[in-house]
């Protein structure tokens, strides 16, 4: 093949003169350096956009980061408002047990120095530090819950034991026990006697006091007034019904400072000592009744 140049001027002109093989290697060197141009511009494409994907993927991992730990500080909150409203439940029980303990104290009369409830409880010794502790959040829930069941059923043992003593208080208030008068001697005692009147054995169904006229004739229980006013033989007589069966009778009175109907505490003043009705002088006749039945007052004193 002969490629052949002519110029202007006049000049002879020239020519090129290709051989056979040259036929195939122009046409390869174009095609090698179009396709050198197309990877170059590949690369040049690949090289400016790989940034740009992973900026994107790089966004998407933080949004995904994101949200993962707003939910996980949405359930922290949500542990920690109920462990907050547990904690609150904790402390009202505590502060429940507290009185309830003080109020026991008291009723039983122990030293409070012995069990005070408003003071941590002491404790103490040598302790050696355990491996791996510490609690994970499902363990501390366990343990707070436990913790509230024990505290429950320590509260249930103590208002048992509240009713238990409350019982016996009330049964010692109402439980006739003592003597009538606060100043005084026993001037007759109960079963057979001389009738100070008629001079022949008798039967005295009570015990006789005798003190200053005018002196104080105490409650020996608790109770409600069943009599205040005159009787037969008794002058003037307050009875009073305790409960259990139990009722007390009080008279030759001067004086009555209760009524029919009313509440006494035991130890209360009901009347004053005086020599009414079947009486040789000053003195409370005193009678205890079980089930209808008069009983020895004696064994009532102490």
């Amino acid at each position: 093949m002969n490629i052949i140049f002519c110029s202007k001027g006049g000049s002879a002109p020239r020519s090129i003169h290709f051989t056979h093989w040259a036929h195939f290697l122009i046409p390869a060197a174009l095609v090698t350096a179009l396709g050198g141009g197309m990877v170059g511009l590949g690369y040049y494409v690949g090289v400016n956009k790989a940034p740009t994907e992973r900026v994107a993927r790089w966004e998407d991992e933080l949004k995904l980061q994101r949200l993962q730990i707003e939910e996980a500080r949405t359930l922290t909150q949500a542990n920690i408002d109920v462990l907050t409203q547990r904690l609150g439940q904790l402390q009202g029980h505590v502060t429940r047990l507290n009185a309830l303990g003080t109020k026991l104290v008291k009723m039983a009369d122990i030293d409070a120095s012995e069990f005070d409830f408003g003071s941590p409880p002491a404790l103490g010794g040598p302790e050696e530090a355990l491996a791996d502790a510490s609690l994970s959040a499902p363990d501390l829930v366990a343990a707070i819950d436990q913790l509230a069941a024990q505290i429950q059923d320590r509260e249930q043992q103590l208002q048992v034991l509240d009713q238990v003593i409350l019982t016996r208080a009330v049964q010692q208030e109402v439980y006739p026990k003592g003597r009538p008068i606060v100043k005084g001697w026993t001037s007759s005692y109960y079963g057979v006697r001389t009738d100070p009147f008629s001079g022949k054995p008798s039967m005295h169904k009570g015990m006789d006091f005798a003190g200053k006229h005018g002196s104080d004739v105490v409650a020996v229980a608790g109770g409600v007034v069943t009599w205040s006013g005159k009787r037969w033989g008794y002058g003037n007589l307050v009875e009073i019904n305790h409960g259990n069966g139990y009722v007390t009778r009080y008279a030759h009175n001067s004086e009555h400072l209760v009524e029919v109907g009313e509440a006494v505490k035991k130890g209360q003043a009901i009347a004053k000592m005086g020599t009414t009705g079947r009486s040789t002088g000053p003195h409370v006749h005193f009678e205890v009744l079980q089930n209808g039945k008069h009983v020895d007052p004696a064994k009532f004193l102490n």
